[in-house]
């Protein structure tokens, strides 16, 4: 960029040798592809795509295969529906659970996560992680894993939101926003619900025998 703007001028100054002008509209071409610059690398900024946590390398292109996803109406409109609440636990918080029923099944797909996770920011929703669930009532073979992970479970499922008979697996993954616990750990620190009706502190979920 800087090459370019002293380009510019150098031309410029030839042109006003060579016309006997002042010099002064040079400063002024000066100053202005420099204000352009500046906007240039303002929109570049803007529109750069968000680095987010160093992700295993595996990781990546689910990552940007769900960037769309931040925002949660293009979520509903390929059929991830709210689960309503927001989930905590005394170590940290899950956010707002977005369900798509056409996911689940008993192989997973590292592009299709039945689950995305939202947490509430203000009056957005921010999409934070990707959930991997698979009920054992899909007839599930073995105990499934993923990136190189083995699933949590089989587990009761989490009340209220989810019934306790629902024997399941689950992995979340989070490749929206930094863990500290890990990138596989269930639940985020740094994740927040908001003091509301609809937020539920829930409790690690007891183990049950695959069936």
């Amino acid at each position: 960029m800087m090459a370019t703007i002293n380009h510019t001028k150098c031309e410029c100054l030839r042109h006003v040798r060579a016309q006997g002008m002042h010099k002064r509209p040079c400063f002024k071409l000066g100053l202005l592809s420099i204000m352009l610059g500046g906007m240039l690398l303002g929109v570049g900024g803007l529109f750069a795509p968000s680095s987010g946590q160093d992700l295993p390398k595996e990781l990546v292109p689910v990552r940007q295969a769900l960037e769309k996803y931040q925002d949660p109406i293009v979520a509903v409109r390929d059929g991830y529906f709210s689960t309503l609440g927001c989930v905590e636990y005394p170590t940290g918080g899950m956010g707002i659970h977005f369900l798509n029923p056409a996911h689940i099944g008993p192989v997973p797909d590292p592009m299709r996560p039945q689950i995305l996770v939202y947490e509430p920011v203000g009056d957005r929703l921010v999409l934070v992680a990707a959930e991997w669930f698979i009920p054992l009532a899909t007839g599930v073979k073995e105990h499934p894993s993923l990136f190189g992970q083995r699933f949590d479970g089989p587990m009761e499922g989490h009340e209220p939101l989810l019934p306790a008979d629902l024997h399941h697996y689950d992995l979340h993954v989070w490749l929206f926003k930094p863990n500290p616990a890990g990138v596989f750990h269930p639940v985020n620190p740094n994740v927040q619900c908001p003091k509301t009706g609809y937020t539920f502190m829930e409790h690690p979920s007891k183990s049950v025998p695959h069936q």
